[in-house]
């Protein structure tokens, strides 16, 4: 199974079609940390992080795991150590919260882009919420309701394929 970022808007998955935003400076092959591009790729995509105080049934074929207030994603290309991976708030590297106030990460999918974890090269790739289509940091966007349909049909050996 292939999810395919058809353009900008939409995010193709079989036959569904859904509107989706993308980073606020499109599209780029070659994207760096902060640049505020979506990565042109095919990319394996990782398991499910969500709320379980806000989203309560769950139908995937994906590995769940809840996100917890403890959780964040290195974005700091200062440590070669825990850049682009999941870590603990409590550590003193830069990271984006998982555990939010708003919405966006309540579903969140990584996208295992720089997976080899190269500082600088982009981090915090997700497939994540949004309420208003405003364009993202890098991230792929979408409604809830379309979010949780594509659970449904993709698994775990999905890919992403950004053109």
């Amino acid at each position: 199974m292939i999810i395919y970022l058809k353009n900008k808007h939409t995010l193709k998955i079989d036959s569904f079609n859904f509107r989706c935003c993308i980073g606020k400076k499109g599209l780029a092959k070659k994207k760096i940390e902060g640049d505020k591009h979506t990565p042109i790729g095919m990319f394996h995509i990782g398991p499910l992080y969500f709320r379980n105080d806000r989203i309560k049934k769950l139908d995937t074929k994906l590995k769940c795991i809840r996100i917890k207030k403890s959780m964040g994603w290195c974005d700091d290309v200062e440590s070669s150590r825990y850049y682009n991976r999941l870590i603990s708030t409590n550590n003193d590297v830069h990271h984006e919260r998982l555990f939010r106030k708003d919405n966006k990460y309540d579903l969140l999918i990584p996208i295992k882009y720089n997976s080899k974890r190269i500082a600088g090269k982009g981090s915090c790739i997700f497939i994540h919420l949004t309420k208003d289509f405003k364009p993202t940091t890098g991230c792929i966007a979408l409604k809830k309701k379309d979010f949780l349909i594509m659970l449904k049909i993709i698994n775990k050996k999905t890919k992403i394929k950004i053109y």
